[in-house]
């Protein structure tokens, strides 16, 4: 009889679920529609409060209008926000959208730059937007954190979900950095998918099962 993985060792549950998620999810596709590194930028700015299905709805028709920094920079914040509403806070992230074509026009050649210091220097641009440019249009290893996969890596005890920071921290010393950039993905398509934050409570997906069968009660996901 073959003896079942100790689950109680952290290392040991990383490997379990990168096995699992690399068997579910053998392709990546990056969910946001996108051409280049700058529309990905763009669409990633818009993701935020914002799900990847109504991006995708919005950014044809923002792509119509410009898909490059030299074209975005000729058209108005007033432009802009009104093909973008429907993706919430809509003010702001055309000023951003304006903002940073024109930052890369005037201090980058029109090209979006490749380090993680000058994409955060951006309007709108935060880490967890910088991480996934730097990881999906240049393949620079690097581990975005969204809502779902904070949440996995608390139900998953991979982290004390203290916050996002942390949670980066934490399961990038757990995994290699040859896994992180298609890691992260596979983790946010097993949360959308299997382990979200009404379906399950740390208790009811095949992977919480596996990894924690006497569990009894629900993990309450800290912010």
């Amino acid at each position: 009889m073959t003896a079942l993985p100790d689950f109680n060792s952290k290392p040991a549950r990383a490997a379990y679920i990168g096995q699992q998620l690399a068997a579910l999810y053998p392709e990546t596709p990056i969910p946001l529609d996108h051409s280049d590194a700058y529309t990905l930028l763009v669409a990633v700015l818009l993701s935020a409060q914002c799900t990847d299905k109504r991006v995708n709805l919005v950014t044809p028709p923002l792509w119509a209008l410009a898909n490059t920094p030299a074209a975005m920079a000729q058209v108005s914040v007033a432009q802009i926000q009104a093909i973008i509403r429907p993706c919430g806070l809509s003010p702001q992230k055309a000023k951003a959208i304006a903002g940073l074509s024109r930052i890369l026009l005037e201090q980058h050649a029109g090209r979006v730059p490749q380090t993680f210091a000058e994409l955060e220097e951006l309007p709108g641009v935060g880490h967890k937007t910088a991480s996934v440019v730097m990881s999906q249009a240049f393949g620079v290893p690097a581990f975005p954190v969204d809502t779902h996969i904070h949440r996995l890596a608390q139900r998953w005890k991979l982290t004390n979900g203290r916050n996002v920071v942390q949670t980066e921290v934490d399961l990038k010393q757990l995994f290699a950095p040859e896994q992180w950039n298609q890691l992260h993905l596979r983790m946010i398509f097993y949360g959308r998918e299997h382990c979200t934050a009404r379906g399950c409570d740390g208790t009811i997906c095949g992977i919480c099962q596996t990894l924690f069968p006497e569990r009894k009660r629900a993990v309450r996901t800290k912010k």
